[in-house]
């Protein structure tokens, strides 16, 4: 029998997908972890932190007809429930974005707890959805502070290659000093390998580095660069969706399953 949830603590498990890095491939992760935990029964919310808003567009979803957006939920205009929409292609639910979202940068200054607003506003939901994943823009803003602010858990996604280590050194020390100033509950809950080519000696490379110095915390699955998963977003769906036997959204369907078992990991302690 499962232990009943404490009123203080929410169901939801609350994860960012960041890289300071851009082009990592990191709102194809988002939008298809979603889909791949939907396919397992799960509920999910995808919030889109980023203005360019393309978690909203590739989950089928027009940025031009929105009645609200995250952008009306940070200044405290709306709730997650009024403004968050349906992926039917997915099977998930997604609190859009488009381009007003640039202006809560400056309007978020002037609030209280600013850091903390996104924060606030899940929790009124967070007990409607197994999983919360945060697409995070890939600059350190406010935008970024308010999503490491909500969540329990960091997923760096990021490509085999030299650039990527040095970035990957910044974010983990900006996740300790955010667990260290702000939000003790947040940690890095693991790296995905993704657009990876077994043919490249170099990528073979940095990727035993990866798991020689963070073990565990590298995921045992690996997303390989394919053709199927860069098409899926111009045509408004994710790639579990738009071709489910490719190797890349069978990759992602293997991943959200890895992390319905981390997730059971982390609750039991293991």
């Amino acid at each position: 029998m499962t232990a009943p949830v404490s009123q203080t603590q929410p169901i939801a498990q609350v994860f960012c997908i960041a890289n300071q890095k851009g082009g990592v491939g990191k709102t194809t992760t988002a939008i298809n972890l979603a889909a791949g935990l939907a396919t397992q029964g799960q509920r999910v919310l995808l919030v889109d932190l980023d203005p360019q808003g393309n978690a909203t567009m590739g989950s089928g979803i027009d940025k031009s007809t929105l009645k609200g957006t995250l952008y009306q939920v940070l200044i405290r205009e709306m709730t997650i429930a009024q403004a968050r929409v349906r992926s039917e292609v997915g099977g998930y639910d997604v609190l859009p974005a488009n381009r007003d979202l640039a202006g809560a940068e400056i309007d978020l200054v002037e609030m209280d707890e600013r850091e903390r607003q996104l924060k606030g506003a899940i929790t009124e939901v967070a007990d409607q959805y197994d999983f919360i994943l945060i697409d995070c823009p890939p600059t350190l803003s406010l935008l970024t502070l308010n999503g490491l602010v909500a969540a329990h858990g960091v997923i760096i996604p990021m490509q085999c290659e030299y650039f990527a280590l040095e970035g990957l050194s910044d974010l983990v020390n900006t996740i300790k000093r955010v667990h260290r100033n702000i939000n003790d509950e947040l940690q890095l809950i693991g790296l995905l390998r993704v657009m990876f080519d077994p043919r490249m000696t170099l990528q073979q490379q940095v990727s035993a580095q990866l798991e020689s110095h963070f073990g565990d915390k590298v995921f045992k699955t690996v997303v390989p660069r394919n053709v199927r998963l860069a098409e899926a977003p111009s045509y408004g769906m994710p790639g579990v969706v738009y071709d489910r036997n490719a190797r890349g959204a069978q990759a992602y369907i293997a991943f959200g399953i890895e992390m319905i078992e981390r997730v059971k990991a982390m609750r039991s302690g293991v």
